[in-house]
């Protein structure tokens, strides 16, 4: 998917910038750039960081950067950022989201005499199409209006100026844009987990469409905010880290809160209950509390060197960096009955391989509990899989093994149709048992109105 930071100081900001960008790094693992103005000349750098860490391919340029105010971006998708000069201004831009109808927005921007200088898999660089429909406002503010009235899909962004750092929430709001505060600086995130260790205090959320214009001395609002919103609700499932917190809710306490409603109602007798690191420990620490069962951790993360792994360029890396990345703890499983918590399947190989690691470790029974509910449509707004087709999905499998043809009731809880699509991935992977939660406790758990939250990947509904 992708996540940015920005700062704006009295003094020099690229240290900041530059921890800021880096706690973001798990919501991507492509690329990633940064990018300072200082009297007017803006300085940028751009590295691959597929096979590396943020911080050990940025650190080198540092000491090429000056400068008061800063973005910087990690990205899943495009070169970021770009540098523009137009009739508005030269400005630095990163975003994070999806545009739909990039080739139908090409078409017409060439037509009307824009060019295109960067590409990226066959495709401009959306970004760089974000720049190009900037410029056709009379300022920025209108420019970003044009953003969300042609752009299908979502997008949010920071625009660097000379002295400032424009943000700008996508249309619906589905992902979030926080300010933190504090003496003589305020900063910008999509993560407010890089807040805490750089000593800024969250002091305001941009509100869907909202735009704002953020000086080290404060905010200035240039477009309210809409009313409706559909803030991702996978972003608390999987993709947040333990400590941030979207619209005021913590990622952590979602979790544990959805694992701990699920504990309560499972009757399913085990020994102890472990999570599949690391996105299913809050949950599994809440399934336990809830049950009433130890938790323990049956199988453990190899931390040092392997980084996140739901997005590599291709299903066969995908699978060898899941299977080498977790340990089995083979004195723990043995003779045991054990629930495993995990954040979602997708298309559940990488599932399939860990419980037959399980039981070949001497695991008695092996139970999997998921902590959101059966994917079953492709997400349209966000790039958070790497899935090229629906049938990618493991729901989508069954569904044209059961039926030939998909049907709404298959998203419905407990509808005959939902239980035979569990039951059949179940047989498919090799479980003891199956559950997942549902969208009720889902947005429960997480504590916003479900009109607030996009389920989209759970039911089909959304706001176009």
């Amino acid at each position: 998917m992708g996540g940015f930071f920005g700062v704006a100081k009295h003094d020099e900001c690229i240290n900041e910038l530059f921890y800021g960008v880096d706690y973001n790094s798990h919501m991507g693992t492509k690329r990633a750039g940064i990018a300072t103005c200082y009297g007017g000349v803006f300085t940028r750098s751009i590295h691959n960081i597929e096979n590396s860490y943020f911080r050990s391919k940025f650190e080198g340029d540092l000491k090429d950067f000056r400068g008061n105010v800063g973005i910087g971006v990690i990205s899943d998708t495009d070169a970021q950022p770009i540098i523009v000069n137009c009739h508005l201004g030269k400005f630095a831009i990163v975003t994070v989201g999806r545009i739909n109808n990039i080739n139908e927005l090409e078409k017409e921007l060439l037509a009307k005499g824009h060019h295109f200088c960067e590409h990226s898999y066959d495709i401009i660089n959306p970004t760089e199409m974000i720049a190009a429909l900037i410029s056709e406002g009379t300022d920025y503010v209108t420019g970003i209006k044009n953003v969300y009235a042609r752009v299908k899909g979502s997008c949010s962004m920071l625009l660097l100026t000379e002295d400032s750092i424009i943000a700008a929430r996508d249309k619906y709001g589905r992902t979030p844009i926080i300010v933190g505060q504090k003496d003589g600086a305020h900063a910008i995130t999509s993560e407010t987990c890089a807040f805490p260790n750089l000593g800024y205090d969250v002091c305001y959320n941009l509100g869907p469409a909202e735009i704002v214009e953020v000086k080290a001395d404060g905010i200035t609002k240039l477009k309210e905010a809409e009313k409706a919103m559909q803030i991702c609700a996978f972003l608390w499932t999987y993709y947040g880290y333990p400590v941030c917190e979207y619209e005021g809710k913590n990622v952590d306490l979602m979790r544990y809160e959805s694992g701990l409603e699920m504990g309560r109602n499972d009757d399913t007798e085990v020994d102890f209950v472990s999570a599949v690191p690391d996105s299913g420990i809050g949950m599994a620490l809440g399934y336990s509390q809830g049950k009433g069962v130890p938790y323990q951790r049956g199988i453990v993360k190899y931390t040092p060197t392997w980084p996140r792994s739901f997005t590599p360029s291709t299903q066969e890396r995908r699978e060898l960096v899941a299977k080498m990345k977790l340990i089995p703890n083979k004195t723990l499983l043995k003779d045991k009955k054990v629930i495993f918590c995990d954040d979602s399947i997708v298309r559940g190989t990488q599932l399939r391989d860990n419980v037959k690691d399980l039981f070949d470790c001497g695991a008695k029974e092996v139970h999997i509990r998921i902590s959101c509910p059966p994917l079953i449509y492709p997400c349209k707004f966000l790039n958070f899989t790497a899935s090229k087709s629906d049938m990618e999905l493991i729901t989508r499998r069954v569904i044209q093994r059961l039926e030939g043809r998909h049907d709404k009731e298959y998203a419905t809880t407990d509808s005959p149709k939902y239980k035979a699509m569990v039951e059949s991935i179940r047989e498919e992977l090799g479980l003891t048992s199956l559950k997942f939660n549902s969208i009720e406790t889902i947005v429960k758990s997480i504590g916003l109105p479900k009109c607030c939250v996009c389920t989209h990947c759970f039911d089909g509904s959304s706001f176009d």
